[in-house]
């Protein structure tokens, strides 16, 4: 068998040459574990869980989870066609796969070492074995993860929203964050690995302990991923694109035709939408203490602070923040994973504006299907007083971070941009926003794109009137903002090239309209100008990511 050595330091060069990886290996475990640390302790102290210095110090066994899921993920997935053709040349696929968890093991090193870090220069390693060999074997078990879900999703949308919908449910139902003893719980990947690592010892691990359990999962979770790595080499599937083009209202019925196309045939990414509101907030709602908490709210003009209870409090909370991320992820992806064919159906004659309408509709389509499955997630479990204010904010919140989705994929890419896509719902609906570790908004959350509608929110959640006016204009402001400067930078970026345009346009290439009407010009177009309109319109459909999932 070759060496992997040179394919290793490959695949890692790959990744170094990214310089957002590098700002995310300091981002992300100073986010988690020096930032939002403290409030998850107190957040799980609320939940019945153990708090204080356990979450602290769980919270870089999170961090290092979160790199590592998501970065081998992208290792694996993104390269999948690549891999088999490599094979097919004549790399041993032995090779290439311990070549790929080579590199699935640095890059647990790598987020391993930057949320020890952290949490050392936060509040020093109390247990340095615990603390450095727990928050190894977290990274290397999402490793796994990645890469299992590489193998059934190379889809980036389900691929993403399945790697943190783990990564969620394990850490926010997990025993640092709620009750060691919950038998339901003692599935997840890191349930031993956590008890372990922060010294809380479980009482249900048998002869073996906690920490036999924990290395069990880790070792199972190299080898699954070896297996799994093996099989995404096996076979290769053709990727099938069809061409369309179209003039405006025409062209636009034509777009968005084919964005709806793009969205319709990707059935995992709806199946997505159902799963992780539901699963995600009637599992909140299930672990909720059924004790009272106090807020405060505006009714009638005056600033009241009055008891709730946290279950209705907790259920109210809960919808925006898988709204928020979902949303996020589907704009970051929908603009992503379009730039490419949009500039060459721009190229041949669409109108840029009838492709971003087209984008922009798809995008809100999706933000409005994860809105309502959501809301009626929401309502198994908690009743607001005012539901059609309570819909409409979450409706806001859905437009709002799917716009700004849409603005990470040209500043960050697919990896970094998946990174913030999720820490800006995270941090802002989930932490900043959140009245149960903050009963009145911070200066900070005031200035945060979830602001606005959080307010309206918890307003028509908690209280009889409407008496936030202006936390609604600033939404909207924001809204109005973040949709300017999306249309703006997206007809920026498919404008590039159109001086390269035929004087008679896209009628000349023999494309039909979207209205229907014969082809003009195709059969006088010369060989050349047959093979460039042949070229185009091949590339104008968008990009079908899942096509190799059949």
């Amino acid at each position: 068998m070759s060496s992997p050595t040179p394919y290793v330091r490959r695949f890692l060069a790959e990744y170094v040459r990214n310089p957002v990886n590098l700002l995310l290996l300091v981002v992300v475990p100073t986010v988690f574990v020096v930032v939002v640390a403290g409030s998850m302790a107190n957040a799980a102290r609320l939940l019945g869980g153990a708090g204080g210095p356990a979450v602290e110090t769980a919270s870089a066994g999170w961090a290092a989870a979160f790199l590592a899921g998501i970065a081998m993920y992208f290792q694996t997935a993104a390269t999948r066609e690549v891999d088999r053709r490599v094979v097919i040349a004549g790399l041993p696929a032995r090779t290439l796969v311990l070549a790929r968890l080579l590199t699935g093991a640095a890059l647990a090193v790598g987020a391993s070492v930057a949320a020890l870090g952290a949490l050392a220069a936060r509040t020093g390693l109390h247990q340095p074995a615990r603390a450095i060999f727990g928050t190894l074997m977290f990274a290397v078990i999402y490793v796994a993860v990645g890469a299992a879900v590489s193998v059934v999703a190379a889809n980036p949308v389900n691929g993403t929203v399945i790697v943190l919908f783990v990564w969620i449910i394990d850490v926010f139902f997990g025993p640092a964050m709620g009750a060691a003893d919950r038998p339901v719980t003692r599935a997840l990947p890191t349930h031993f690995v956590s008890l372990w690592m922060v010294d809380l010892p479980s009482r249900h691990g048998g002869r073996i302990g906690d920490l036999g359990w924990a290395l069990i999962w880790t070792i199972t979770a190299v080898v699954a991923a070896w297996v799994l790595a093996a099989t995404r080499t096996r076979t290769a599937r053709r990727n099938r694109r069809t061409p369309h083009t179209g003039a405006f209202l025409s062209q636009l019925r034509a777009a968005g035709r084919a964005s709806w196309r793009d969205a319709r045939r990707n059935p995992a990414q709806w199946a997505l939408f159902v799963v992780v509101p539901v699963v995600f907030i009637l599992a909140a709602d299930a672990v909720t203490p059924d004790e009272p908490i106090t807020l405060t709210v505006r009714e009638q003009g005056e600033t009241l602070a009055l008891a709730f209870a946290m279950p209705a409090v907790h259920g109210a909370t809960m919808a925006p923040i898988a709204i928020a991320s979902l949303s996020a992820l589907v704009g970051l992806f929908v603009m992503l994973d379009s730039r490419v064919g949009d500039r060459r159906a721009a190229l041949a004659g669409l109108r840029p504006t009838a492709l971003l309408t087209a984008r922009v509709g798809v995008l809100a389509l999706m933000a409005l299907a994860a809105a309502s499955v959501s809301l009626g997630a929401t309502a198994l479990v908690f009743d607001a007083d005012r539901w059609p204010t309570y819909a409409a904010a979450n409706i806001l919140i859905a437009f709002t971070y799917g716009l700004v989705g849409a603005l990470l994929a040209p500043v960050f890419g697919r990896v970094g941009g998946t990174f913030v896509a999720f820490l800006l719902p995270f941090l802002d609906i989930g932490i900043a926003q959140s009245p149960m570790l903050h009963p009145e908004p911070s200066a900070l959350a005031r200035l945060m794109p979830g602001y606005g509608g959080s307010r309206v929110l918890l307003d028509g959640a908690l209280t009889p009137g409407f008496d936030e006016a202006v936390p609604l204009v600033i939404g909207l402001a924001w809204l109005a903002c973040l949709g300017i400067v999306v249309a703006i930078i997206y007809l920026r970026s498919t404008s590039v090239g159109r001086h390269v345009e035929h004087p008679r346009g896209a009628a000349h290439f023999g494309v039909r309209g979207g209205v229907g009407g014969p082809s003009t010009g195709a059969a006088r177009s010369p060989a050349p100008l047959a093979q460039f309109r042949q070229t185009v319109t091949s590339g104008w459909a968008p990009r079908c990511t899942n096509c190799s999932d059949g």
